[in-house]
């Protein structure tokens, strides 16, 4: 059986306690079972370069790799390149990026020594699982040293479209260092389709077949898999943490007002000053809900590190304090803001007494929090879901009350209506919701990407023979290695496969 070799900007190594996110409940339990590596960065910042060898530490049959950035490494390639110009490019939000050549200068060098120092520690049959937007051009990184292993991507955040893309400087580059991978996947169809056409506009690409693209002799499969959630166990979690000691407050100290709950990080994706602008619609349209309803805002401050981040926290700042001052009471007050990080536990027993779970990013790659409120809920009493329709989740879960972020009228209305409705359409909207999620799990995500990639090993050589287009890594592109067919069979347990391709597909 060969093994799994992850690598992704952060690892989550034992020795750093219990992941709780998705990425490491997906993904331990599938290396484990095959053997594994994981391949990051420490999260340490170190003040000059330390030799290549990485940290090591073992954990059952997965391997966590480790090494350090130094600190103009971590400014150039996390906080500036990655954080400042892709993660709002890729949400279609370009004005909010800050473009420095030096910067993608040393983006794309911390993914070249990242592949050097990966490469003396993998193996021949070994399959590589690359992970997200910090490392885009880290397949062409390998293959130029001559790496041979399957290689799959996953984006886990949007990918824009090809005119917005273009947006940033060397993006077709990038494109071109993606398509090094023998399958690249993504959240939705639309951020699929966004790729294909990138491929073929910047970087010369052929569509092929069966959700595949042709460039440099070979074919690379594009697919999606949307990530998901251990739905079942976050439903008990969230019915046992309904009478923990924090649920309690919370519920003593809204004295029968109806909450309304929004759950992530600080982020200028999440459309937290438009949701802030929905409230206020709703209150000021519908007077009669003051004193009725509050909202708990929990919005955890990240990257702090990076201007824009700093500027939102004392913009949302500056509108709760607004908000509360031009509508509250002596006795009662609109908004409830937190800024801090609260335990997952503890969040799924807010999760489970809220009514209104609102849930409105401006662009999110799929939003699992959404899915979290949806498992949370009492089956005999459950609350509604208000989800963006930018969210990749909403593909999921359409039976949410679907609204615009930037509307704020009508996000009012749609607070207004998740407030007022009647127990038969809860119940009715939340069995369909359910449904949508029960069955699938981050386990199952994993494996179907996998059983995909294994398949994409065994087809990854195409029929014509294309003219490779000049390149910022000069790369021999190698064919992919051929994976014997019986191979593939065997790696596979068949009753299992079935199940496992159901919730991702490649594109037609």
């Amino acid at each position: 059986m060969n093994r799994l070799v992850v690598v992704s900007n952060r690892v989550p190594a034992p020795s750093m306690g219990a992941q709780a996110g998705g990425l490491a409940v997906a993904l331990d339990g599938l290396m484990e079972k095959r053997g594994g590596l994981w391949f990051g960065w420490s999260g340490a910042v170190v003040p000059e370069a330390a030799a290549q060898s990485p940290s090591i530490e073992r954990s059952g049959g997965v391997d966590y790799a480790t090494i350090d950035l130094t600190r103009e490494e971590h400014e150039g390639y996390y906080n500036a390149f990655s954080n400042g110009v892709l993660w709002p490019l890729l949400h279609t939000m370009p004005e909010l990026m800050k473009y420095d050549r030096r910067d993608a200068r040393t983006y794309r060098e911390v993914n070249v020594r990242i592949a050097a120092t990966l490469q003396p520690l993998l193996r021949p049959d070994d399959l590589i699982w690359v992970h997200d937007y910090h490392l885009l051009p880290l397949a062409a990184a390998l293959r130029a040293r001559g790496v041979l292993n399957p290689i799959g991507f996953f984006l886990h955040i949007p990918f824009c479209a090809p005119d917005v893309l273009a947006a940033a400087p060397e993006m077709a580059d990038f494109v071109r260092d993606m398509l090094s991978a023998d399958l690249i996947g993504f959240q939705t169809d639309n951020d699929a389709h966004n790729f294909i056409a990138a491929a073929q506009i910047l970087a010369g690409a052929v569509r092929g077949p069966s959700g595949s693209v042709l460039y440099g002799g070979r074919r690379v499969r594009v697919g999606v898999f949307p990530v998901e959630i251990e739905a079942r166990s976050f439903a008990r979690t969230a019915a046992e943490m309904a009478d923990s000691p924090a649920a309690r407050r919370l519920r003593r100290s809204l004295d029968g007002e109806r909450l309304i709950l929004g759950v992530e990080r600080l982020d200028p994706t999440k459309g937290l000053l438009q949701r802030l602008a929905g409230l206020r619609q709703l209150l000021e349209k519908r007077p009669d809900w003051r004193g009725h309803v509050t909202m708990l805002q929990i919005a955890a401050m990240s990257r702090k590190d990076v201007e824009l981040y700093r500027n939102l926290r004392a913009a949302l700042d500056r509108e709760a304090g607004a908000l509360n001052a031009d509508l509250g009471e002596p006795d009662w007050q609109p908004l409830r803001m937190v800024s801090h990080a609260v335990d997952r536990a503890t969040v799924a027993g807010f999760m489970r007494q809220a009514r209104v779970g609102l849930v409105s990013p401006i662009r999110d790659g799929m939003n699992l929090v959404a899915k979290e409120y949806v498992a949370a809920q009492d089956p005999a009493d459950p609350g509604v879901l208000v989800l963006s329709r930018f969210a990749g989740a909403a593909r999921q879960l359409d039976a949410a009350l679907l609204v615009n972020p930037h509307d704020s009228d009508a996000m009012a209305d749609a607070l207004d209506s998740a407030l007022r409705m009647g127990l038969e359409e809860r119940q009715a909207r939340w069995r369909a919701l359910w449904g949508a999620i029960e069955h699938r799990t981050p386990l199952l995500w994993g494996r179907s990407f996998v059983a995909a990639l294994l398949r994409a090993a065994v087809h990854g050589v195409a029929t014509p023979k294309l003219t490779l287009v000049p390149h910022s890594i000069p790369v021999e592109r190698p064919r992919s290695p051929r994976m014997p067919l019986e191979r593939v069979r065997a790696e596979l347990d068949p009753t299992a496969l079935a199940a496992m391709v159901k919730p991702s597909r490649v594109l037609n």
